[in-house]
This record gives structure tokens, C-alpha cells and sequence, in this order.
């Protein structure tokens, strides 16, 4: 198995990548097989955390207003793993809303990876489901809180170590870090006519304007705008 790797994981508003947003980020830094680094991290989306979400990972909108800024996480993400191989469950989930971000902010974020999910459902066929909590279970491997970031980071590390002690031997190539693609839609930024009309809106209907507007892209001031309107109705002049 590879000793330098960086294991992470996502926590998200859902699963739809071009409607959904990432709330914490967790990963750690494995040197030499050893975990040197951790990066922990809330993320503050543009839209409600909902309570099914709140209730999945245990995290709430007053817990992510205090994030840093979103364009340093991932500033500070990307320089956290540097050039290393990236270790998910399922981690083209991950990498496609990370990679997302990262290009909206010109951030260069090209990795190669390796899949414990796909691992998993090559080597464990009898498996009824290769999720990262089944694995755990079957590896006896203690997730104390299951569905936040960091700890569930640390658990697919722990499986990863797990699957290679066992099948690395018989299956060398499922072990080999595999260039990480996807293809994201061109992140276009909000129209200065789309921020001058969400101002109006918010005035009209005396609501709190969104910090950093002009960082949202054009199809996010969209849906801002369509929900306003669906809320508190239009302007009336």
C-alpha cells in the first residue's frame, strides 16, 4: 500500500452536485504510514443546512456561521494536500464537489486517488453493502462519530490499511492510485444585473443581504433570486 496519502471526506447539503454545497471538510495526512497532519474544517453554504441533513451529520446552520472564509478552506485545502494521492469511500463524490470549488476560485486541483468503495466491491462481493459503516463493522474498527468529516476520514483510512493488508498481495492493481476525473460544468459568476436586482429584493422586502454577494455564480443568484420571489413575492411599485 502507499504510505503518503491524504484521506478525506465531505459533508454536504446533498447529493445533487450542481444544486448542493459542502458544509465541513475532514482529511488527514499520512507520511511514512503514519498520520502527521488533520485538516478540520466547516464550510458556510449559500442556502439553509435542512433538517434532514442536520439530522444525518449533526450539523447545524449556527454551527457553520462562524466558517472562515470559503475561498481560504479551499485555498488552505488544497495546500494541505499538496501533491499527495487522495484515499475516499466513494471518492469521486467528493472530488467532484471539491473540484467544483476549487475551480470556481482558480484553484489548480488535478489528483490521482484511490477508491475504497471500489476496492470493496472487487474484493468483498459477498458483502451485502460496501459502506463505509458495513466496512467498519466488518473490520471492527470504531467510527466514534460516524457521518462528520474528519472521523469518517480517519475511518476510511483505517479501512483502506485494512483492505491492504488483506488483498494487496492478490489484487495489486485495485491498489494503484488512479487518476481522479470528472467533468464540472463552467462555473460562470453572477451578472452585475442579478446583484443590483437581488439589493432591490432584499430592500423591498426588508431581508438581510448575503454577505459576499458577488461571489456567488450566476445559476446560485438564480435560485437566491426564484426563492425570494417565491417567499415574499415581487416588487410592487
Amino acid at each position: 500500500m502507499i504510505k503518503d496519502y491524504v484521506a478525506f471526506d465531505l459533508e454536504t447539503t446533498g447529493l445533487d452536485i450542481e444544486n448542493d454545497y459542502v458544509i465541513e471538510i475532514g482529511a488527514l495526512k499520512v507520511i511514512n504510514g503514519k498520520v502527521c497532519e488533520r485538516f478540520m474544517e466547516f464550510v458556510k453554504p449559500p442556502i439553509p443546512i435542512s433538517s434532514k441533513i442536520t439530522c444525518i451529520t449533526g450539523i447545524t446552520n449556527e454551527m457553520v456561521e462562524g466558517a472562515r472564509d470559503t475561498k481560504t478552506i479551499f485555498r488552505d485545502f488544497a495546500n494541505f494536500c499538496e501533491n499527495h494521492v487522495l484515499v475516499g469511500h466513494n471518492i469521486l463524490f467528493d472530488y467532484k464537489f471539491t473540484k467544483k470549488y476549487m475551480e470556481s476560485y482558480g484553484f489548480p486541483f488535478e489528483k490521482e486517488g484511490i477508491d475504497t468503495l471500489r476496492i470493496a466491491r472487487k474484493v468483498h462481493k459477498d458483502m451485502e453493502s460496501k459502506s463505509l459503516g458495513n466496512l467498519c463493522t466488518h473490520y471492527n474498527i470504531i467510527n466514534q462519530s460516524a457521518h462528520r468529516a474528519y472521523h469518517d476520514a480517519l475511518a476510511t483510512a483505517k479501512v483502506y490499511h485494512m483492505l491492504a493488508h488483506d488483498f494487496e498481495a492478490s489484487f495489486p492493481a485495485l491498489f494503484q492510485p488512479e487518476k481522479l476525473q470528472c467533468k464540472s460544468k463552467k462555473v460562470q459568476p453572477c451578472t452585475a444585473k442579478q446583484i443590483e436586482y437581488l439589493k432591490m429584493l432584499c430592500t423591498y422586502h426588508n431581508l438581510p443581504m448575503k454577505e459576499k454577494v458577488e461571489e456567488l455564480t450566476r445559476s446560485e443568484a438564480s435560485r437566491l433570486i426564484d426563492r425570494i420571489l417565491a417567499t415574499h413575492g415581487m416588487m410592487r411599485f
